[in-house]
């Protein structure tokens, strides 16, 4: 996961210089008075998002499996944990009711 947004953060910036580039040779129009930064970094994201979708894809891709195989640890450890807690809600009422727990 760190691996795509770093490779996401590189592409940004990478588009940014070349956009920026472009701009100081005059081939892009410049922003509006000192709103020029800001103009080439809205293009520079802009850009950017179809690239890293075509270029990242795998990355993504692998990301996506991480966090989802992840995911699905957490909600087999929930469920487990649930089993573990119903387990020990039924043997105090065991206790509760007859005295003396039941073991199975």
């Amino acid at each position: 996961m760190l691996r795509y947004t770093a490779l996401r953060f590189g592409l940004i910036v990478a588009s940014f210089g070349v956009i920026w580039g472009l701009v100081r040779l005059r081939v892009l129009p410049a922003g509006l008075g000192d709103s020029n930064y800001l103009w080439v970094a809205l293009l520079a994201l802009i850009v950017s998002a179809p690239l890293s979708f075509i270029l990242l894809r795998g990355v993504r891709e692998q990301a996506a499996t991480q966090v989802s195989n992840r995911v699905e640890r957490t909600r087999m450890n929930l469920a487990a944990a649930a089993g573990q807690e119903d387990e020990a809600d039924d043997q105090a009422r065991e206790v509760a009711r007859d005295g003396e727990p039941h073991t199975a």
